[in-house]
């Protein structure tokens, strides 16, 4: 007996001594942990107040004494009136991440953002998602509200009216904020100049909601329906699987009797259904459908689809559309009153082509941060001026941040390195 105990102890005393050792490697990496947490931290507050600083140093932009100013109408709607043209600028995916790590380049992305609007002077600005990039292995931080906050300032210095939709990366599933959150922040009565509406409550998303064009008779010539494309679907909660949500049969509905209830008010001033756009992040189905038309014919145009301008320049030739189909487009079709979709999302993609009659345009982008090497990459980078006219009609011209003169071309390469696309030429 006294034998067996005695062998025992020395074993016991070895697991303690492991135990003890094991227990002391955890509080030190736990401890480093939270040490690296803390500085982290403290250096996105401070470089956060570094960056609102710099996105208040703009200068306005120079609107003459006939500026437009909208006014809420009867029903809560932002209205702009006018006899003369409308003049919009598209931004998207301006992937501004918040953090230590992406702070020279979302000083990149704020400077191009008030360089283009400066130069072409727009009575709106709509940014079609992707405000906000927090991804933390290239961007530093979970806080997606900083993009914001940064990007809400820069629009205030530069005294532009403007509004968002939601893209897939403002609220990502790790983020600390969701699209309520955001939604108070730009409806904060400082930001007097943002134009943004949270929509109805009781249908999908955040954001929904309509900006319109009057003329001085009273009749709508313009709809410019906001629609969040949501984020991911299918279980794929951080995105790494490219399932895309739709748009939802709820908010689909909300257009429809939206569009109806527009054309009601024009026909009761003996006018014709009112002319819409629809701004969106995610792109519909169709713009996958147009293009494999178009490709397919040799890229020549289509008894359904005429090809405008731009180039598919995702890798493969991807179109990063959602995972099921909706029927967007076809209510769209049904309604006949809007005529161009207008989207992000994929930021080599710059194609716009009409499809049955309507648009479908991509966007330049702005991002500095998401791809790897885009900061250096020169193609993709602009704006889309979309002018729309007192008839309804509208037109589009992009505007690249280079070959513009507006940014400095030798800061960038015009190819895409390491990237294959399909050129669609100017000449078919």
């Amino acid at each position: 007996m006294s034998t067996a105990t005695s062998s025992a102890a020395p074993e016991t005393a070895v697991k303690k001594s492991k135990g003890k050792k094991a227990l002391k490697i955890i509080i030190i990496i736990s401890a480093v942990i939270a040490a690296i947490a803390a500085v982290t931290a403290a250096a996105n507050a401070f470089l956060r107040s570094s960056q609102l600083k710099f996105a208040a140093s703009f200068e306005p932009v120079a609107y003459g004494s006939d500026r437009l100013t909208p006014e809420k109408d009867e029903n809560g709607c932002w209205t702009f009136t006018t006899d003369s043209d409308l003049r919009i600028v598209q931004l998207t995916d301006v992937h501004i991440g918040g953090g230590w790590m992406s702070y020279a380049k979302d000083k990149a992305a704020m400077t191009a953002v008030a360089e283009l609007l400066q130069a072409e002077k727009p009575d709106l600005v709509i940014v079609t998602g992707d405000v906000s990039y927090p991804v933390p292995f290239q961007a530093g931080t979970f806080n997606n509200k900083t993009g914001a906050l940064e990007f809400a300032a820069l629009m205030n210095s530069l005294d532009c009216y403007w509004t968002i939709v939601y893209g897939n990366h403002d609220t990502e599933a790790y983020s600390y904020y969701t699209r309520d959150d955001l939604s108070e922040l730009y409806l904060d009565e400082k930001y007097s100049r943002c134009l943004f509406e949270k929509g109805p409550e009781d249908i999908y998303g955040a954001g929904n909601n309509i900006i319109l064009v009057k003329n001085s008779k009273g009749v709508i010539t313009q709809a410019l329906v906001c629609i969040d494309s949501n984020t991911y679907t299918d279980g794929d909660y951080f995105g790494i699987q490219w399932k895309y949500d739709n748009v939802h049969e709820d908010q689909i509905a909300w257009y429809k009797k939206n569009i109806e209830e527009l054309t009601a008010r024009n026909k009761a001033l003996g006018a014709d259904i009112p002319k819409s756009l629809i701004f969106m992040h995610i792109p519909t189905g169709e713009y996958k459908t147009a293009f494999t038309e178009f490709s397919n014919n040799g890229y020549k145009d289509t008894a359904d689809v005429k090809y405008i301008d731009g180039f598919i320049g995702e890798t493969k030739g991807l179109i990063y559309c959602p995972l099921h189909d909706d029927n967007l487009f076809e209510t769209a079709l049904e309604l006949g009153s809007t005529k161009g979709f207008f989207c992000g999302h994929d930021h080599y993609n710059s194609l716009s082509l009409e499809y049955k009659g309507i648009r479908l345009s991509y966007d330049l982008s702005i991002d500095y941060l998401a791809y790897p090497g885009i900061s250096k990459e020169g193609s993709q980078r602009g704006c889309t001026v979309i002018t729309v006219s007192p008839d309804g009609s509208f037109d589009m011209e992009r505007v690249n941040y280079y070959t513009s003169g507006i940014g400095n071309p030798d800061d960038v390469t015009y190819q895409f390195d390491g990237v294959t696309y399909q050129y669609i030429p100017e000449e078919k």
